[in-house]
């Protein structure tokens, strides 16, 4: 059986190249693009992983934050991934509770290590 990952995203770039990359690394991926909707779709789905597109519409930061004050998913990691240029969506992403956060020119190229470390943290 495959591990589930979660990822939330609306850019097609780098979303999609995320998404082919679990792939490739045997993850089952569970793409979506309303971050109002996470934690909801994570006590459903019970995913091992969660990433999440910082440059996403919508209260990001807040849907974090949510998930890991909800007890049943609060044991989940978080990759939180921005653009290069927008440091402080990272910063936000680290307060908001994310286990990791990284720059999405980074996520694909040393995707596994991502995950390795995600795993460790929590």
């Amino acid at each position: 059986m495959q591990p589930l990952a979660l990822v939330c995203y609306e850019r097609l770039l780098p979303g999609s190249h995320l998404v082919n990359r679990l792939q490739d690394l045997n993850y089952r991926v569970l793409s979506l693009s309303d971050v109002s909707r996470l934690s909801a779709t994570a006590q459903r789905e019970s995913p091992l992983l969660v990433f999440i597109d910082l440059a996403s519409a919508g209260d990001v930061c807040g849907a974090i934050a949510a998930l890991k004050a909800t007890p049943a998913i609060a044991h989940l990691p978080v990759v939180a991934f921005a653009p290069d240029n927008a440091p402080d969506l990272l910063t936000a992403a680290r307060s908001a509770g994310a286990s990791i956060t990284v720059s999405e020119s980074a996520i694909i190229q040393h995707l596994s290590q991502f995950i390795d470390q995600a795993l460790l943290v929590d």
